[in-house]
């Protein structure tokens, strides 16, 4: 589960292999077993397993690998110009990316000599940080906007509501209407073209990059998400 859900954010096999060796341990562990002995067999099944994992990921998310491919080389177009990757969220917040190198100082001292770094908006961008930050962030940005979204409208209707990442808490008596207000938010969201409008804002803001096209979009009706019993729960 942690390997696949990661996967959106540019998981890659050897963090897919930790992922699960931690999770084989933990199982082992809590029959009784002693891992070190086992740590070979352990490290060999954990090889394995991320190996089908990623592989039956490419197959069965197709459409979502696209997307992160797509997002990584607009990235890596947009750091090739020593501007960081920017971008507006549907409620219309900005979002700059802060990666840059970092300066380092040497102060000497009585005992020892110590380095510290510098970080200003004037430093060179990072820019391979700057692309593989780049579709995590996305993502979580629109994960955010939903979380905004669905706060909105709880107070719209004069209804308690509190939220810590993707937790989301109101009163017991109150659960149902919030489960409707996150529902009916996710779906408003994301019939939007948020791809679209992403791209536009680039053109005119890089009109000399070729940014590659946009990648097809699939046919599930997003609506059916108002009649999942275990989109929240």
């Amino acid at each position: 589960k942690r390997t696949v859900m990661t996967s959106v954010y540019g998981v890659t096999f050897r963090g897919a292999r930790d992922q699960i060796l931690e999770k084989i341990i933990e199982k082992l562990e809590e029959k009784g077993l002693n891992t070190d002995e086992l740590e070979e067999d352990i490290y060999n099944a954990s090889n394995y397993l991320a190996s089908v994992t990623m592989d039956v990921m490419g197959d069965l998310f197709k459409g979502a690998r696209q997307t992160q491919n797509w997002l990584t080389e607009c990235a890596r177009l947009i750091a090739s110009t020593g501007h960081p990757v920017a971008w507006v969220t549907p409620l219309g917040i900005p979002v700059i990316q802060p990666y840059r190198h970092k300066k380092l100082h040497s102060i000497r001292t009585v005992l020892q000599r110590i380095s510290l770094a510098h970080e200003d908006d004037d430093l060179p961008i990072h820019k391979s940080r700057q692309v593989s930050a780049f579709p995590p962030n996305y993502v979580h940005s629109l994960d955010a906007t939903h979380m905004l979204m669905s706060a909105l409208e709880m107070n719209k209707r004069g209804l308690t509501f509190t939220a810590v990442h993707d937790s989301f808490w109101t009163h017991p008596c109150d659960i149902d209407k919030m489960n409707d207000v996150l529902r009916n938010s996710f779906v408003e969201l994301y019939e939007k073209p948020l791809l679209q409008d992403l791209l536009k804002t680039w053109e005119v803001r890089f009109p000399d990059l070729d940014f590659p096209p946009l990648p097809d979009t699939g046919n599930m009706d997003i609506s059916c998400v108002k009649d999942s019993p275990y989109f929240f729960q």
